[in-house]
């Protein structure tokens, strides 16, 4: 390398610094297209621990969501300073710098850079082996690249000269077997954005299949995103029959490419020991690469497995990186009439309580309100349009009707479908388009009814400056009116304002109180503002724990929970093997419901998987969910250990899991089974009394728990009767009682006397019974005989 070039990489290094290539603090890179793919995970787990221990209070809030700005605060560290004035020097050596001696330093090296750029040279035609001409003239009109223009064989070429008409001179730009390939991949892509539009068009079950053969058929021509979708499709056996070697087949070819998806995909079937042998190792290393590249899921996966320690040395740090990566997109792509919602039910609950609602609107019941709405039912009108503009509970989400049932209750006056409407009005969709007028008429009219979403909407046009000028005092008004309601909306809003102190004196302690009462009503962007507070000691203590599992809710709100209702509608269908495999990439992902469903249908024995490793699974499932709380995963454990299910009979173990989930959880299936194992001395001591106090602690924790108990104490009462009649001797007992002093000097006369009465009656009780004579026949009494019924008697 010579001194000039030398002198070149220095300045762009110096260059580099100066301008803050670094990333600023709190700052987070895209994870999805953008951003410097080539670090390693470890350094990106380093910078981002630095950076939560260096973010300063210097923040802004933007639509409710807290952005880390790169001013510092006053309690920076030794090590912070010291990096600033490390800095500082090469800022003042790139001073020191002539600018005039710079500028024709990078002048020179950009000349001889274009100079050494690779020229594109011309493949036989008339001037073989001659380098392309940029721009040429053909037809009248100037090229500046390769062109297929006037070839019907669709080959790109090029002239060597300016005037092609004037000097013919050309040649190809590729040779025939990399047309080929490029026609290939340009057909592919046809067939590809052929099925994807019948796929984003349609939601008929029929034309999704189609647009699935249409993406298979891409797919068998090498078209990387077709070979994602079709891959994904054999795997959860979306639209295409399940399929896990093939599906195997095409993550291993996408791996090759350096696909992201298919990177996160393979690891997650060496996690899981689907079509391979289950290796955790392999699995951390293909999620790795996933995360590199960009994969979001990758990141919340390894965000999991950090807070949790699977497979890797447990780090709260490592984790709040990869968790806040991924939060941060999801908070990017909230709107103003909120997330979807994500619908969390569990099987095991459904199948033990047939009877508890599961959050699922029945169809006759949907029925039902939209008969009541069309019949002019304003509440039901106003509920069918909520259910379609955020779906969920078995309602897919559709604006249209969405739109058209607010209209219908905001036309009747109802204030709560005009702020509805007002909020698709300033969102926009394909349906409604955004205008900013009619959303104000709207909030408007709904805030001069005393309606929250209305007076939270209005303040959002006064705090953004939509259809009026900005107000601050204003916006903080309805803010305020809306909050004092409980709308999570104006609660949100003004904990911002009071965080980053516009129109009011910024005070973190208030915005913490609101962001709080937000996050009450489950609002998604109170969640990740209490996570960034969390994260950089914003007004509270800071809390890496806390932090990490308000991001961990974060992320559990993106758009891939949709695939819970996936999940769980496909067991609903009767395919489990579909079901678990889509419940076990959530379980990857740390959703405790997808663990618990996951475990409970492999504990059903599921087909996908062998019948030796099901328990075992099954158990590592139920071990997770556990360990974030559920109570049923717990009592499930103890289960698993007491009767010996995918792992050795271990009663000690299995009276821990039970002690946890009475002491932590207070269940009384747990009380139940910890009175039973003291009552038979199953690893504990035998202790009635202990038994009897558990049982009872059952009776008092549940209702349904009253009937068991009951036989339980029954039977314990008749065993510590038994008990009690085998620890006494009878013979010693007798011989230590004394019949002359008990009843006197004659008790054996008196019994003697007694038994002969006895005797006396029994005898002249059974001489009676023999003189009894028989009645004769004749004079028995007439039993009159009974009418049949009526052969053809009408029912009553």
């Amino acid at each position: 390398m010579g001194r000039r070039a030398r002198w070149l990489v220095l300045l762009l290094c110096l260059a580099a610094l100066s301008a803050g290539m670094l990333p600023a603090a709190g700052a987070l890179p895209a994870a999805d297209e953008e951003g410097n793919q080539d670090e390693s995970l470890e350094s990106k787990t380093l910078s981002a621990e630095d950076q939560v221990k260096d973010h300063s209070t210097g923040t802004r809030v933007v639509a409710g969501q807290i952005f880390l700005e790169s001013g510092k605060s006053d309690s920076q560290s030794e090590n912070e300073e010291s990096f600033h004035s490390q800095e500082e020097e090469k800022e003042n050596s790139l001073e020191e710098l002539n600018s005039l001696e710079m500028s024709n330093l990078l002048n020179k090296d950009l000349e001889e850079a274009e100079m050494q750029s690779p020229v594109l040279t011309a493949i036989g035609g008339t001037a073989d082996g001659e380098p392309c001409h940029f721009p040429f003239l053909f037809m009248e009109k100037e090229y500046a690249e390769c062109t297929a223009d006037g070839r019907e064989d669709g080959r790109l070429w090029c002239a060597t000269t300016y005037d092609y008409k004037k000097d013919q001179k050309w040649g190809f730009c590729e040779s025939e077997e990399q047309s080929n390939k490029r026609r290939q991949m340009q057909e592919a892509e046809d067939v590809y954005q052929i099925g994807m539009k019948i796929l984003n068009e349609s939601s008929k079950k029929a034309q999704k299949k189609v647009a699935y053969q249409y993406l298979l058929k891409a797919a068998d021509m090498n078209h990387t995103k077709a070979m994602e979708k079709v891959s994904y499709a054999l795997l959860f056996g979306d639209y295409l029959k399940q399929n896990i070697q093939s599906s195997k087949e095409l993550f291993e070819k996408l791996t090759e490419e350096g696909s992201p998806k298919g990177q996160m995909a393979l690891g997650f079937l060496y996690a899981s020991g689907l079509g391979v042998n289950s290796s955790q190792a392999k699995a951390l290393v293909y999620y790795t690469f996933g995360a590199l590249g960009g994969n979001l899921i990758a990141h919340m996966i390894l965000g999991y497995r950090y807070w949790a320690g699977i497979g890797v040395l447990q780090s709260c740090e490592s984790a709040l990186t990869h968790y806040r990566l991924v939060a941060n997109h999801v908070a990017s792509d909230i709107s103003l009439t909120g997330g979807t919602v994500v619908q969390r039910i569990r099987l095991a609950d459904e199948v033990e309580n047939p009877g508890m609602a599961s959050g699922m609107l029945e169809e006759d019941l949907i029925q039902y309100y939209q008969f009541l709405a069309e019949k002019g039912d304003v509440q039901a009108q106003v509920g069918l349009g909520q259910l379609h503009l955020h779906g969920g509970r078995g309602v897919e989400q559709n604006h249209q009707r969405a739109f058209e049932y607010f209209n219908q209750a905001a036309n009747a006056g109802n204030s709560h479908a005009m702020a509805f409407l007002g909020k698709m009005y300033s969102e926009g969709s394909d349906v409604v388009p955004q205008s900013n007028e009619t959303a104000l008429q709207y909030f408007k009219k709904a805030a001069d009814m005393g309606n929250p979403v209305g007076q939270s909407g209005l303040g959002m046009a006064y705090l953004y400056g939509r259809g009026v000028p900005v107000n601050y005092e204003l916006a903080l008004k309805y803010f305020q009116k809306a909050a004092e309601q409980g709308w999570v909306d104006g609660q949100l809003q003004l904990g911002s304002m009071y965080y980053n102190g516009i129109g009011v004196k910024k005070d973190y302690k208030q915005a913490l109180k609101y962001f709080n009462l937000a996050s009450q009503g489950g609002h998604i962007l109170a969640f990740y503002n209490l996570a960034q507070m969390h994260a950089t000691g914003t007004g509270v203590m800071r809390s890496c724990h806390t932090a990490v599992e308000l991001f961990k809710n974060v992320c559990e709100r993106g758009r891939w929970s949709e695939r819970l209702m996936t999940a769980y509608n496909s067991y609903k269908d009767g395919d489990s093997n579909s079901a678990v495999v889509q419940y076990l990439l959530l379980a990857e992902q740390g959703y405790e419901v997808a663990q618990s469903n996951a475990a409970f249908i492999l504990d059903q024995k599921a087909s996908i998987v062998g019948e030796n490793e099901t328990y075992p699974r099954a158990l590592l499932h139920w071990n997770r969910a556990a360990s974030q709380g559920y109570t049923v995963a717990r009592i499930k454990l103890g289960d698993y250990h007491f009767y010996g299910f995918g792992t050795d009979v271990d009663y000690e173990t299995a009276f821990i899991h039970y002690r946890l989930a009475s002491e932590q959880q207070h269940s009384a299936q747990a009380m139940f089974n910890l009175g039973y194992m003291h009552e038979k001395g199953l690893g504990i001591k035998q202790d009635i009394h202990l038994a009897k106090r558990f049982y009872d602690m059952a009776a008092e924790a549940s209702p349904d728990a009253q009937v068991p108990v009951f036989l339980a104490l029954c039977k314990l009462g008749v065993i510590y009767s038994l008990q009690y009649i085998r620890e006494i001797n009878i013979r010693e007992v007798f011989s230590h009682i004394d019949m002359d002093q008990l009843l006197g000097p004659e008790w054996d006369l008196y019994l003697m006397t007694i038994i002969a009465l006895l005797l006396g009656t029994i005898i002249a009780y059974r001489q009676r019974q023999h003189q009894a004579i028989p009645r004769p026949a004749g004079l028995r009494p007439a039993v009159p005989q009974q009418e049949p019924p009526p052969e053809h008697q009408a029912p009553q």
